[in-house]
């Protein structure tokens, strides 16, 4: 069977609509005509997540059409993914056919890859998992040449690493990123590599300092940081914490103060309305905050946070989410008006689009 909706050939006209949708969304601000960034037509993702249909004796990679949940959409391969997982596919498929200890109860296999050729895959599992399983999985790991993390519940046995590394280059410099299984990282590296070199551009060279929300395991802290004289970032996802701060020491960035707050509660900590034990040794009046950096989840900045931002002189968002985007950007219309945006199609063939402003104040 074949993927609804995948049809390279209408890939310029999904984007062009997707461009229309973004400027009519942005038009009651007077927003400038957005720059678009397009993506591979194949073989553009780096993550991808199979649940396993068994016919017969036999288990095949399995996905859902979300208009009928109950007919699988059998694959033997995967265009829209990454080369690297196209390749592991068949390999992979062929290793747990011919091996009971690695096939017994396994239901879905994930796979994460990046551009630096490194691949790591989830194996998950409806039983506990043994020595023998440690063992074919030891082996598979060897032959595939990637990393394996086998769960279950409350199990997770890593063979090899249980991140997998990328390289990303940002006006000229190339950057080296830690991506931990499980956690959250840009599913389109081609895109995500244009969205830092958008957003770089975008802040400019600065000298006084940034504040960072959502920073994640620091894609764009990386960065943005050698842009300004400080960074203060934050991120509540303590797995995402450690790699930022893995992210950070790798790359020789030293100018970054990475604390371990939500968005909300650094405002809090702003406002003055309590202290954080984990801002002890923080001088948040030392900073000199000129910019702040924004690429918050689908639901966008709550209104305290968003009203955080308006004391910023320049706000630098992205988003996922373009209906909040246009939401948040209309609580700070009044003080500051859109000078850049773009549209970055990190999701073709579907509804969803990222995208970036610049907001400067009026």
């Amino acid at each position: 069977m074949s993927l609804p909706h995948f049809d390279p050939s209408h890939y310029d006209a999904q984007l062009a609509e997707k461009k229309a949708r973004l400027a009519e969304l942005l038009a009651p601000f007077a927003a400038p005509e957005p720059a678009v960034f397009d993506s591979p037509r194949e073989h553009y993702r780096l993550r991808a997540e199979f649940r396993l249909w068994r016919e017969g004796e036999e288990r095949h990679y399995a996905m859902f059409d979300p208009a009928d949940k109950r007919q699988p959409i059998l694959l033997d391969d995967f265009p829209i993914a990454g080369e690297r997982i196209n390749r592991l596919m068949p390999h992979l498929k062929a290793a747990w056919q011919n091996s009971a200890a690695l096939a017994f109860k396994l239901f879905q296999v994930e796979f994460l890859t990046t551009l630096a050729g490194d691949a790591l895959i989830t194996l998950c599992y409806h039983r506990p998992l043994d020595a023998f399983w440690q063992t074919a999985a030891e082996q598979l790991a060897a032959e595939l040449g990637a990393s394996i993390v086998g769960r279950s519940r409350g199990q997770r046995i890593v063979v090899g690493r249980d991140y997998v590394e990328e390289e990303l280059t940002v006006a000229g410099r190339r950057f080296r990123y830690r991506q931990p299984e499980g956690a959250f990282t840009q599913p389109n590296g081609v895109v995500c590599q244009k969205m830092l070199n958008w957003a770089f551009e975008a802040l400019g060279e600065r000298d006084d300092d940034l504040l960072e929300l959502y920073c994640g395991n620091g894609n764009f802290t990386l960065p943005l940081a050698t842009q300004v004289r400080r960074v203060l970032a934050t991120e509540i996802s303590k797995t995402s914490v450690n790699a930022a701060l893995a992210n950070l020491e790798g790359n020789g960035v030293d100018n970054v103060t990475l604390v371990r707050l939500s968005a909300e509660e650094l405002t809090q900590a702003l406002n003055e309305v309590r202290p954080f034990r984990r801002l002890a040794g923080v001088d948040l009046k030392g900073y000199a905050f000129g910019s702040v950096f924004v690429d918050p989840p689908r639901a966008g900045m709550d209104p305290d946070t968003c009203e955080l931002t308006r004391r910023f002189e320049r706000i630098l968002y992205i988003s996922c989410n373009p209906e909040t985007l246009a939401a948040n950007i209309a609580q700070l219309h009044d003080t500051h008006r859109i000078v850049r945006c773009a549209l970055f199609d990190q999701f073709p063939y579907t509804h969803h689009m990222e995208s970036g402003v610049l907001l400067e104040r009026r």
